[in-house]
C-alpha cells in the first residue's frame, strides 16, 4: 500500500509540474490535484486513521488547491489578451512627428526615436505629410513604418 500512496504521490507531483510547461488550461492541473488528494486520503487511511478524517483531509486539500489553479488560470488568461506594448506590434497606433518628409520614404520621430517610414496606402491619392506633421503608425513592415495622416482627435491630450 505504501508504494501506491507513493506512486499517487510522485504522479501528482508530476502532473502539477507537466501543468506548469505545457498548455491544457488547467486539465492537468486539476488532474494533479486530484491524484495528489487521493494520496493524501490515502495516507491518512494508512496510517490507521477514520475513513471520515481522511475523506475531509483530501477534500480540504483539493479545494484549496483547486482554487490556486482557478485564480491562477484566470490571471494567465487575463494576461494572453492585454495589448502587445512592446517591440513592433506595440508601435501600431502611436503617433509621431515627421522629421523628412515622406515622398516615398522619409523619417518620423516616435517615442524618441527615429524610424524610416512611407505613406500608407490608404492616402495615395493626397499629398504627403511635410515636416513637423504629426502621423499615426497603421502597420509595421521590418523597420519600416507605414504611416498616415494623424487626426485631431489623436494628437490631443
Amino acid at each position: 500500500m505504501a508504494a501506491v500512496i507513493f506512486a499517487a504521490l510522485v504522479l501528482g507531483a508530476g502532473l502539477l509540474l507537466a501543468a506548469v510547461h505545457l498548455r491544457r488550461h488547467g486539465l492537468l492541473a486539476m488532474l494533479g490535484v486530484g491524484v495528489l488528494s487521493a494520496g493524501i486520503a490515502l495516507a491518512v487511511v494508512e496510517s490507521l486513521a477514520a475513513l471520515v478524517l481522511a475523506v475531509l483531509v483530501g477534500a480540504s486539500f483539493a479545494a484549496v488547491a483547486s482554487g490556486l489553479v482557478m485564480v491562477a488560470g484566470r490571471k494567465a488568461w487575463i494576461a494572453s489578451r492585454r495589448r502587445v506594448d512592446c517591440g513592433a506590434e506595440g508601435l501600431v497606433g502611436h503617433v509621431g512627428v515627421v522629421r523628412r518628409s515622406l515622398d516615398p520614404l522619409g523619417q518620423v520621430a516616435v517615442d524618441g526615436e527615429l524610424w524610416r517610414a512611407r505613406r500608407s496606402w490608404a492616402e495615395a491619392d493626397e499629398p504627403p505629410p511635410g515636416e513637423g506633421d504629426a502621423v499615426v503608425i497603421d502597420r509595421v513592415d521590418g523597420l519600416t513604418l507605414s504611416v498616415r495622416r494623424a487626426e485631431v482627435w489623436e494628437v490631443e491630450p
